[in-house]
């Protein structure tokens, strides 16, 4: 009686299934990446029921036109770091502390740029608020 075994191996594969599951995971990765990375950062801004204990020795302010002031003083962007040097450099004080005034419809950079005179300098920075 001769018999004869099934088991042979059949050398085909087939990998159509295989690339089927492997653009699924694709697609899920491209997907959840963009969620976890969004566009937009969010920001906790400060409330202004509370006032600062420090005392600004000068103001700075920005108006929606853009237009710098140094205290009531209209001047351009480039000379506000000279102006202030020379206006601190005649005051014995230990901590400069400025406060800055700016128009709520300006945009980010402009009060980021005088932020960084002052942290070039030393100098401390109060942002002001309006009032609740």
């Amino acid at each position: 009686m001769a018999l004869k075994r099934r088991t042979k191996v059949d050398p085909n594969f087939s990998m159509s299934s295989m690339t089927d599951i492997v653009f699924l995971l694709l697609i899920f990765f491209m997907v959840t990446s963009t969620l976890i990375a969004p566009n937009a950062l969010k920001l906790l801004l400060p409330k202004s029921s509370h006032q600062t204990s420090a005392s600004a020795i000068t103001t700075v302010s920005i108006t929606e036109d853009l237009n710098y002031y140094v205290e009531m003083n209209q001047v351009p962007f480039e000379d506000i770091e000279a102006i202030l040097q020379h206006k601190f450099t005649n005051t014995p004080i230990e901590e400069v502390t400025i406060s800055l005034h700016a128009h709520q419809m300006v945009p980010v950079q402009e009060v980021v740029k005088v932020m960084n005179i002052a942290k070039d300098n030393k100098w401390k920075l109060i942002l002001a608020t309006s009032a609740k």
